[in-house]
């Protein structure tokens, strides 16, 4: 009998012996780019959700593979699937101020988040790492909407960087750091004529260092 796995892992085999990411091959066949992601593949009660005969059909024409292609890797479901792509969770910023989407510490959790390629990722050294995208223009000229932000919830943060953060009572802003203390910190807008903010620590619920852009 097929198993939930094997299904998804010969879709991930299929998608990198054609040059694809999953999001990519799902791109590629008319769906959703995140049809495919890991984060799809239970749903929030942790139930398995198989992908539908349709997506498989579409995915053979998008590659030219037949059925027999996939039936061969859905078989051998101890060779393992070789990508260079390595992929960060995605939200868009307003989404990133509601509930569910983050722990404690500011990292990500639950299943409602999309996927985004992130070649310079060190998962060794930066667990937590995720991506949000800027989805108006209300912070330009430093961010126009669809640039991609990679935020980091565990790096040391200075003087000068440029952070998310999130307050206990849900606000959250991405700004410039001025001076951080043990009991607050002090952030600016980037627009010059606006005064500093200062948040008592108590009243924070996590930052995360902003590092790295996509424009």
């Amino acid at each position: 009998m097929l198993t939930h796995e094997q299904i998804w892992h010969a879709i991930d085999r299929l998608a990198t012996s054609f040059g694809y990411s999953p999001s990519g091959l799902a791109k590629q066949s008319g769906l959703d780019a995140t049809s495919f992601n890991k984060s799809k593949r239970h749903g929030p009660d942790g139930k398995p959700r198989w992908p539908s005969t349709e997506s498989i059909s579409r995915i053979l024409a998008a590659t030219g593979a037949t059925m027999s292609d996939f039936v061969s890797l859905v078989d051998d479901l101890n060779e393992p699937v070789q990508s260079n792509e390595l992929t960060i969770p995605l939200i868009n910023f307003t989404q990133a101020g509601e509930n569910g989407y983050f722990d404690k510490e500011g990292c990500p959790q639950g299943h409602h988040w999309n996927e985004t390629p992130y070649p310079e990722l060190n998962k060794k050294n930066d667990n937590g790492i995720y991506a949000l995208e800027i989805n108006d223009n209300s912070m330009k000229p430093i961010y126009r909407k669809g640039d991609i932000l990679i935020i980091s919830p565990k790096s040391k943060r200075r003087a000068g960087d440029r952070i998310i953060v999130k307050t206990k009572n849900s606000d959250i802003m991405i700004k410039e750091l001025i001076k951080q203390t043990a009991t607050q910190i002090e952030i600016c807008t980037f627009k010059s004529d606006h005064e500093n903010t200062k948040i008592q620590t108590q009243d924070i619920a996590w930052m995360g260092r902003i590092i790295w852009v996509s424009q």
